[in-house]
């Protein structure tokens, strides 16, 4: 018999499963459960973008794209990031078109990282930045951030954590799980704290069109004298309702980006031809779509946080993307132990905070990409979970 675990990469070996996986198995398994759990939009992508795919694929126009993506993709997401963030990056040598922004993200660390080099990442935070930095030999530290804080990267924390072996700084900014969003002000506290150091930043904004009130997105990009140190990575999968099209990109001062252009010919060599047409007609006229649905997820932000709130749960109010991350301190549970109970006994399928670091123990994360409907049906199986096992 073979021995697999002798021949498996150490590295890999070393990364824990997601979290989030058994939640999702155990529902799979069940009947009539209602799941708050995905991030995932439960719109569909506008009509408009699927004709463009229709027609290319009936023009035949099923061939490889250049490495970088479509030159014209390529321009419309320079224009786009320009338009809606004041952001200046040359098409040809700045932009490079990707299999999702978790491609993005693998090959910002894999291109930047050497062994031993230190990567903060700022905790509760997405589950993909630990094991991709682990598995490009880099050190992942946790960056702690705070409830009181806004869930927000405190400036004083993170400069207790630079050590000479810091390389990268993950951002990302507006967060998930937390909902938590950097303004302008708070992205300037930390690139005050970074100016004058060698430590590069990997902007995470695949969810920037989505934050609330009257204050839009701010790319750390735009900050003064951050653009020539930061990978921005974005996409379509939230913005335009396009998650199962694969297609995101990355925004990076022209030498990081020709190396990321390099390893990602080797790798994977372009993006899906299919996605890169619909990803331009969204581009091009698409704007009206993000603003219709993030108006709608912004009416479900504040029932589901007046929902929980009624029910006797502190919740930090998230002003970006689509997740509410309610403390469950005062159910005496831990965040897996609440879960796997509510799943269980009610059939409402929520995601432990502990998945998403150390710090996100006390928490849930509850996604609002859901019809008004399927939340508010949750929310009373919720409030009978609380009132029926809890005693609450």
């Amino acid at each position: 018999m073979i021995n697999y675990d002798n021949l498996l990469c150490e590295k890999i070996k070393e990364v824990k499963p997601s979290g989030i996986r058994k939640f999702f198995d155990i529902a799979a398994e069940m009947e009539d459960v209602i799941s708050l759990s995905v991030g995932e939009p439960d719109f569909k992508t506008p009509w408009h973008v699927r004709q463009t795919a229709i027609d290319s694929l009936q023009k035949g126009r099923t061939c490889y794209s250049p490495n970088s993506g479509f030159s014209i993709l390529r321009e419309e997401i320079a224009k786009y990031y320009k338009r809606r963030f004041n952001c200046d990056y040359d098409p040809l040598h700045e932009v490079l078109v990707t299999v999702g922004g978790s491609e993005a993200i693998d090959l910002t660390m894999r291109v930047l990282l050497n062994p031993g080099d230190e990567v903060l990442i700022p905790e509760p935070s997405f589950v993909c930045y630990k094991p991709i930095a682990q598995l490009s030999n880099a050190i992942p530290v946790a960056v702690e951030t705070r409830e009181e804080d806004g869930f927000k990267l405190n400036p004083e924390i993170l400069k207790a954590a630079i050590t000479p072996k810091t390389k990268l700084l993950v951002l990302p900014y507006p967060n998930n799980p937390t909902g938590a969003v950097m303004r302008r002000a708070d992205l300037e506290a930390i690139a005050d704290v970074i100016r004058g150091t060698d430590i590069l930043v990997l902007s995470d904004e695949i969810y920037g069109e989505l934050t609330y009130g009257e204050e839009r997105h701010v790319s750390f990009a735009d900050i003064d004298g951050m653009h020539e140190r930061t990978v921005v990575v974005g996409g379509f999968s939230k913005s335009y309702a396009m998650t199962g099209w694969r297609l995101g990109y990355a925004l990076a001062p022209a030498p990081i980006c020709a190396a990321m252009t390099k390893l990602h010919q080797f790798a994977i060599m372009c993006a899906p031809t299919t996605a890169q047409y619909a990803a331009i007609e969204a581009l091009k006229n698409g704007d009206p779509d993000i603003d219709e649905m993030r108006s709608e997820y912004d009416m479900r932000r504040r029932l589901v946080v007046n929902g929980f709130r009624s029910l006797g749960f502190n919740c930090f109010e998230p002003e970006g993307a689509f997740y509410i991350f309610p403390s469950i301190k005062h159910t005496g549970m831990t965040s897996t132990e609440f879960c796997e109970k509510l799943l269980r006994s009610k059939h409402v399928a929520v995601v432990p905070g502990n998945s998403f670091g150390d710090s996100g123990e006390g928490f849930i994360r509850v996604s609002y990409s859901y019809s008004i409907k399927h939340i508010t049906e949750a929310l009373e199986r919720i409030k009978n979970f609380i009132s029926e096992e809890l005693g609450l």
